[in-house]
């Protein structure tokens, strides 16, 4: 059930970027400006839908997180990029390219042997302080070394670092999330005297505004792929430091799970190559700067 769970999350957060951006699409010929923009956005039920799914899949990944570990749920939470490539090639009629089709295969493939291979079990579900505290200072020293690096060097060098910080972030986000889930049977009133339901507010805010500075400082192809490796290897590391998630990686199991780990992280870095996402992406990036364009079938920006 967590498999599936966190598959549902996953798709929901594809889908959901899909119709926000065709909310803020059917929004831009009605007003160009940046200031009328948002508002006019607010107008079209397509980007509620959005919301509604986005909210839906952390819902869905906080159930997961409930009844499943760490460094399961979130590996398969980058299966997002795969349902992202599937319903736009689908949605825009595209044709995917061979290399689209075989890259989310190698995912696929890559992450279930991974996933069964390690078959990692939680050892408990209440991290101590002490744990905590070593976390977060290695955490956000990580985190800000990365934006330090981000600030100087070639574009792809610094859409990369900037990935690498977001994916921490976002790791980071997912454990307490993993905190607060772990708290519902005390009630949601205990759940929200607990400082992890804000953290996941604040942590997450951090990680977003540092991914579209990633998207905004080079290729999407250095941010993404920087972020998509970084995210699970920085979730699986916390689920064993926090809950003592007890992964399998001695012997052959060991080698079996870094060449499949490193087929799924190779079929990432393809897919996040893809015209597809980068048409996507860009997009995103532009329509913050107020230039908001329209994806054309082909993938292409208009």
């Amino acid at each position: 059930m967590v498999f599936l769970l966190a598959l549902l999350a996953a798709g929901a957060n594809a889908f959901a970027t899909v119709l926000q951006r065709l909310g803020v699409e059917a929004a831009h010929p009605v007003s160009k400006r940046s200031h009328h923009l948002m508002a006019s956005v607010l107008k079209r039920p397509i980007w509620y839908a959005g919301l509604a799914l986005t909210t839906g899949g952390f819902i869905l990944q906080a159930v997961a997180l409930s009844f499943g570990n760490l460094s399961t749920v979130q590996p398969i939470m980058v299966s997002e990029i795969v349902f992202l490539v599937l319903i736009l090639g689908i949605w825009f009629h595209h044709q995917l390219r061979w290399i689209d089709l075989a890259a989310v295969c190698g995912t696929a493939i890559g992450l279930g042997f991974f996933l069964w291979l390690s078959y990692s079990k939680e050892g408990h579900s209440y991290p101590s302080k002490y744990d905590w505290m070593l976390l977060l200072v290695a955490a956000v020293g990580a985190i800000a070394l990365s934006a330090v690096a981000a600030q100087r060097g070639p574009r792809s060098w610094r859409a990369a670092w900037y990935g690498v910080s977001a994916g921490i972030c976002f790791a980071l986000t997912a454990a307490f999330i993993k905190t607060v889930a772990n708290e519902w049977p005390h009630g949601v009133v205990y759940v929200f005297e607990h400082p992890a339901a804000y953290s996941v507010a604040v942590v997450g805010l951090i990680g977003l505004i540092i991914a579209q500075h990633a998207l905004d400082a080079g290729p999407v192809a250095a941010s993404q792929a920087a972020l998509l490796i970084v995210n699970p290897l920085s979730s699986i590391v916390m689920g064993i430091w926090l809950f003592r998630d007890h992964v399998h990686a001695t012997g052959s199991r060991a080698i079996g799970e870094g060449l499949f780990l490193g087929l799924m992280f190779y079929s990432l870095l393809l897919l996040s190559q893809s015209p597809l996402i980068s048409s996507t992406r860009e997009a995103e990036r532009l329509s913050d700067r107020n230039s908001v364009p329209k994806m054309r079938t082909d993938g292409s920006i208009a």
